[in-house]
């Protein structure tokens, strides 16, 4: 774990000194070291011997200026995350004491005022803790809301995320995640690789020549996944090409959990080539 935590660190400290260096792919670094005899000088001894073959399995690596702005995005996911929790505990503590709300109104401000004024009987003891989650969740709510306004105004990615959010169905929060979290489009080859650093796949083996796809891979970016899939369960209400791609989906039998993966791997390549179409604009502006 503290490897991870601070891999980016030591990369950017030797790199800022002029060191050649380069980090590993995680999950083939894994495989590497997986070896029934494992040892420090075995390890060091076979990534060398795939150095000098040119062989070495590296991984891309974001610009130091991205990386501080995707842990604030990253930093956001937490403060929904928080936020989240509170509203349940105040629809469980509303359920204790046997009061009736409606639940998509629970949180607005004045419905939860009014609500405490028609349940008076509910117990004094209750409506501190109330008060605190409301708190709680009025406070979150504005920290998620400077986050968000702060990420969309950086010189950055102001440009970039007004070309993704062109997309109909890609709001904010979408094209935020995209930005930061690919970093460049120019490290995915094709579609189907960008789908698969989103987790957007099913597993693949192959033996003896039979074919075998299994369940979505868990190597995926969790973040990326996460804002894909929520933004394809509203995408098709608001972008007509994404409609029909869930319903010719709904159409041939498929549940709305297949057809809503299929709408996120429709985004994903929607995604991609707007971003693309971004940078390439962005170098001919830079160099005509």
């Amino acid at each position: 774990m503290e490897s991870t935590m601070f891999s980016h660190w030591i990369y950017y400290h030797f790199q800022d000194r002029g060191a050649n260096i380069r980090m590993g792919h995680a999950a083939s670094m894994k495989a590497i070291s997986a070896g029934k005899k494992k040892s420090d000088k075995l390890d060091a001894r076979t990534i060398a011997d795939l150095l000098r073959c040119d062989m070495f399995p590296a991984c891309w690596v974001i610009s130091p200026e991205l990386g501080a702005l995707r842990r604030q995005m990253r930093f956001r996911r937490h403060v929904v995350e928080e936020q989240t929790r509170f509203k349940n505990m105040t629809a469980g503590l509303l359920m204790q004491r046997g009061v009736e709300y409606d639940k998509r109104r629970l949180h607005g401000k004045r419905y939860f005022v009014d609500l405490m004024k028609a349940n008076a009987w509910a117990g004094e003891e209750m409506k501190p803790l109330l008060r605190f989650n409301r708190e709680q969740i009025e406070a979150l709510a504005k920290m998620d809301g400077r986050l968000i306004a702060m990420l969309q105004k950086h010189p950055l990615l102001q440009a970039r995320v007004d070309a993704l959010r062109k997309i109909d169905g890609v709001g904010p929060i979408t094209a935020l995640t995209w930005a930061l979290e690919i970093g460049t489009p120019e490290r995915f080859a094709s579609i189907g690789k960008a789908q698969s650093y989103v987790g957007l796949t099913s597993a693949f083996q192959e033996s003896a020549g039979k074919q075998r796809h299994g369940p979505i891979s868990k190597q995926r970016n969790p973040h990326l996944q996460s804002a894909i899939i929520e933004a394809a369960k509203l995408a098709p209400m608001h972008n007509e090409t994404l409609k029909a791609v869930y319903q010719k989906q709904r159409a041939g039998g498929a549940d709305d959990n297949l057809a809503t993966l299929e709408v996120a791997r429709k985004m994903v390549a929607h995604l991609l080539a707007a971003d693309r179409a971004f940078h390439r604009k962005k170098e001919q502006t830079a160099h005509p």
